[in-house]
C-alpha cells in the first residue's frame, strides 16, 4: 500500500510527477536562472533529496537552496514545503476540473433557448453587463482555470436573473450577455486543453448570437469553432467554418482580421500555400474604419490586436515553411507588445510569438538564437502556459528531436527545458488525454 507523502515538498513532487531525476534537472535550471552559472550553486544528490521528501531533514537547508524551491513552487514558503503536507493543497484545484467543464458545457448548451418570467432592474443588467466586459478585457491575466471560474459563476448568474424576467429587451440583453459568457467559457476550456467541451462551449455561444441575431456573436463563436477544429485535426471543417463567419453581416475590421488569420492558417495546415498568403495579406490589409458591438466595444478576448495577428501570422508562415516571413511576424509582434503599458501587454502573446521566433531559427539551423528567443518562455508561470503556448513549444521540442541535433549540448538542454516546461502547464497536468495526441503529435 502506497504510504501518504511526509513533507509538502514530496506531495508537490508526487503532484507534479517529478522523480529524482526530473527533480535534479528542474532544480538545477533553476538555480541558473536566479543565481546565474555559478559553481557554488546549491545541489541535492539523491540521498538528500531523500531525506527532504522523507521529512528527515533538520531545520532548513541554505538560503540559496530555499530560493530556488520557492521560484519552483510560488505561492509556497520553505518552511512548509518542509513541513508536513496539509489536509488538502491549496494550490490544487478543489474540484474535478474536466468533469466541471463538461457539466457546465451541457447546462449551458441546454439552457440557451430557455424563457423566463416577471422582470428585472436594467440596473442589474448594466452590473451584469460590466461583468462581462471586465472578465474579457481582464482574461489575458489570468489563469485559464481561474478565468473559467469567473465565467461559470457569471453564467450562473445570468441564467438566475433570466429567469426572473419576461421583459422581450431584457430577455434580448440577458442572452448575448450569456452567449458572451459562453464564448469566454469557451476560449479557457480550450485554453485548459478540454477540446470536446470547447466546441460545445462555442457552439452554445453561436446558438445565442443566432438566437438574438447578433451577428459578431456568432462570427466569434464560429471563429473560435475554427481554431479548435484545426488544432483537432480537422482543417477542412475549421476553413468551412471561418468562411461561413465571414458571411455574416455588421462585422467590424477587427472581426473581419481575426476571422482571415483563422482562415489562413486553415489553409497553411491544408498546404495550401497561395490562399494562406492571400488570406494573410487581407488579414493584414488597413480597415473601413467599421466597429461592432462585440470585437470592439466589449474587446479585450474578443478583439484582436495587432500583436496578436502578428503572432497569429508568424505561426502560419511556420506552417508553410517560409521561415524568413514567420521570423519578421513573430519580431514584429514582440516589438508591438513592449509599445503597450505594461498591464495591457498578454502574456501568452509574448510567448508565443517567442516560440515562434525561436521556431523560425530553428528551421534556419540558428540553435543559439532560438535559445535566446526562448529566453522569455521560461518566465511564464505554469498556471498561465495555455494551449496555444504548449502546442508551440511541443513544435520546438519535436524539431530539436531530428537525428541532426542528437548528442549536441545545447539541443539537448533545451530539450528537456521544454520537457518541464510542458508537464507543469494545465494542459497537461489537468486536460484529459485525447487532445494532448493531437498537440504532442
Amino acid at each position: 500500500m502506497r504510504s501518504e507523502p511526509r513533507t509538502l515538498l514530496a506531495k508537490l513532487c508526487e503532484r507534479d510527477n517529478l522523480t529524482y531525476r526530473h527533480f535534479d534537472r528542474l532544480f538545477i535550471q533553476t538555480g541558473v536562472r536566479l543565481l546565474g552559472h555559478n559553481p557554488d550553486n546549491p545541489t541535492c544528490g539523491e540521498t538528500q533529496f531523500r531525506r527532504w521528501t522523507g521529512g528527515k531533514l533538520a531545520g532548513l537547508p541554505g538560503p540559496e537552496t530555499c530560493q530556488i524551491l520557492e521560484a519552483i513552487w510560488p505561492g509556497y514558503t520553505a518552511e512548509q514545503m518542509f513541513g508536513p503536507p496539509p489536509a488538502d493543497d491549496p494550490q490544487a484545484p478543489a474540484f474535478d476540473l474536466e468533469e466541471r467543464v463538461q457539466m457546465t458545457a451541457r447546462e449551458a448548451h441546454d439552457g440557451a433557448d430557455a424563457s423566463a418570467a416577471a422582470s428585472i432592474s436594467d440596473n442589474t443588467i448594466d452590473e451584469l453587463r460590466d461583468r462581462v466586459v471586465t472578465l474579457a478585457r481582464g482574461y489575458h491575466t489570468m489563469p485559464a482555470a481561474g478565468a473559467y471560474e469567473v465565467a461559470d459563476d457569471l453564467r450562473r448568474e445570468i441564467e438566475r436573473q433570466r429567469d426572473r424576467t419576461q421583459i422581450p429587451v431584457q430577455q434580448q440583453t440577458l442572452m448575448i450577455l450569456n452567449g458572451q459568457t459562453a464564448a469566454l467559457l469557451a476560449v479557457a476550456a480550450f485554453d485548459l486543453g478540454y477540446f470536446p467541451s470547447a466546441r460545445t462551449l462555442a457552439r452554445t455561444a453561436a446558438v445565442y448570437g443566432e438566437s438574438t441575431r447578433f451577428a459578431p456573436l456568432q462570427a466569434y463563436a464560429d471563429g473560435t469553432l475554427a481554431y479548435i477544429a484545426y488544432h483537432s485535426g480537422e482543417p477542412n471543417e475549421a476553413l468551412a467554418k471561418a468562411q461561413r463567419a465571414l458571411s455574416y453581416g455588421g462585422l467590424g475590421d477587427i472581426a473581419q482580421r481575426r476571422l482571415h488569420a483563422i482562415k489562413a492558417r486553415a489553409y497553411a495546415h491544408l498546404g495550401d500555400v497561395a490562399s494562406a498568403r492571400r488570406a494573410i495579406h487581407v488579414s493584414e490589409e488597413a480597415g473601413r474604419d467599421v466597429f461592432d458591438d462585440l470585437h470592439d466595444t466589449v474587446g479585450g478576448e474578443f478583439g484582436f490586436s495587432a500583436e496578436r495577428l502578428a503572432m497569429s501570422n508568424s505561426t502560419t508562415a511556420l506552417l508553410m515553411g517560409d521561415a524568413e516571413q514567420a521570423e519578421l511576424a513573430a519580431s514584429r509582434a514582440l516589438a508591438l507588445l513592449v509599445e503597450k503599458a505594461k498591464d495591457e501587454q498578454s502574456t501568452h502573446v509574448r510567448a508565443g510569438a517567442a516560440a515562434d521566433l525561436a521556431q523560425a531559427r530553428l528551421l534556419a539551423d540558428n540553435v543559439e538564437g532560438a535559445a535566446v528567443a526562448l529566453t522569455p518562455i521560461w518566465e511564464v508561470p505554469p498556471e498561465q502556459r495555455k494551449t496555444g503556448i504548449v502546442v508551440r513549444t511541443a513544435r520546438i521540442g519535436r524539431t530539436l528531436a531530428q537525428p541532426r541535433y542528437h548528442g549536441a549540448q545545447l539541443p539537448t538542454e533545451l530539450r528537456e527545458q521544454i520537457e518541464d516546461f510542458t508537464r507543469l502547464s494545465p494542459p497537461y497536468r489537468l486536460g484529459p488525454p485525447v487532445p494532448l495526441l493531437a498537440i504532442t503529435s
